[in-house]
């Protein structure tokens, strides 16, 4: 079945961790063989031949690149300049992709309706180029707010104004903050621009503001639920609620330690928690449950997010393996038209509505 997957970081993985994506996983990782400079060397399960292998022909692709203050210990650029530039270099790789035929960027309606049309016309799809939705996870790099004009400029379409910690824009997760002026200066921009706004990682203090001053339309690309594990980087059934009634669609995510309470990094293992895909359709069950439908779910797997098989479920070997969810869904007693909505549906529904 035809996937979409709403949450991809392939640039920084293509240039942070230095890997090719136009091999498969398995040839990354043999290369990685022996290296200990990350904490998932050798485990990579994302590459442009496993989304062809499993039919995912959409992803939402993310640029990154955290400011770090002084006295910030999380890793990041000492300045926005530095930032900005990274994105930059990030956004080149996504264009020699596209140059080469690997990718395609999406950015309208015209290009979305067109691009679906090649993966569902009856052929092979092992040559198709991976169409990419580009999404900013982070607002740091953004120096000033009108730099945003320069961003749609070349194809941005959704942001996600925090990540991990104080931001200039947002605090995010294991931080809390209001809004800055200038976060609120931002929304407003993304607004007049036509922005999706990303919820995902808003502080709940931040959350809330955005949701009261941003008009447009709002997402969560990868994000679970607090009911089942919790942690402030999860969304109480409140924040659910209140994303239902903006008409979001909140993707399961696949990292280990979201789905398993008082998971210990680099200790913990998924075969030891027994963390499967069946438990991230747990987390969407309970959005379902929340919603009173299955009309405001999807996937944004978040893999190959800083981690890999050591801590993703332990029946996927490969992202290809998201190919094993309609499955799953059936026998939990789900319809065929929802188990599309889930696997592609909602978010095409969603940027259909966003981009009319």
């Amino acid at each position: 079945m035809f996937t979409i997957d709403a949450h991809l970081d392939l640039s920084m993985n293509a240039l942070e961790w230095n890997r090719d994506l136009t091999l498969p996983a398995s040839d990354i990782n043999a290369r990685e063989k022996g290296l200990t400079d990350k904490p998932d060397r050798g485990n990579a399960v994302v590459s442009l031949p496993d989304l062809r292998a499993g039919n995912i022909g959409l992803v939402v692709a993310t640029q990154i690149a955290r400011y770090v203050a002084p006295g910030n210990t999380l890793p990041g650029w000492h300045s926005p300049a530095q930032a900005w530039a990274q994105t930059q270099g990030q956004l080149a790789w996504y264009q020699t992709m596209e140059e080469l035929g690997e990718m395609t960027q999406i950015k309208n309606s015209a290009e979305l309706n067109t691009h679906i049309s090649l993966w569902e016309n009856g052929e092979d799809n092992s040559n198709k180029p991976v169409g990419f939705i580009l999404s900013l996870e982070g607002a740091d790099s953004i120096v000033r707010v009108d730099y945003l004009e320069k961003a749609y400029e070349y194809g941005l379409r959704a942001l996600g104004p925090a990540h991990y910690g104080p931001g200039r824009y947002a605090y995010g997760t294991d931080a809390s903050a209001p809004l800055s002026a200038d976060g609120k200066t931002l929304l407003r921009k993304m607004d007049e621009l036509g922005f999706i706004l990303d919820a995902t990682h808003l502080c709940d203090l931040a959350f809330w503001e955005a949701l009261e001053i941003y008009k447009g339309p709002v997402w969560a690309s990868h994000n679970n639920c607090r009911a089942l594990v919790d942690h402030n980087r999860q969304f109480s059934d409140e924040m659910i609620k209140a994303l239902v009634d903006r008409g979001a669609v909140i993707g399961g995510a696949m990292d280990a330690w979201m789905l398993s309470p008082g998971w210990e990094r680099g200790k913990t293992t998924p075969q030891e928690r027994n963390v499967t895909l069946n438990t991230v359709l747990d987390h969407l069950d309970h959005i379902c449950q929340v919603a009173g439908n299955a009309n405001h779910i999807g996937i944004g797997s978040d893999l190959d997010g800083a981690f890999g098989k050591e801590q993703a479920p332990q029946d996927l070997n490969s992202i290809a393996d998201l190919s094993k969810i309609p499955d799953l869904l059936r026998q939990r007693g789900y319809s065929d038209e929802d188990v599309r909505k889930v696997m592609h549906g909602n978010w095409l529904n969603f940027l259909r509505k966003a981009w009319t």
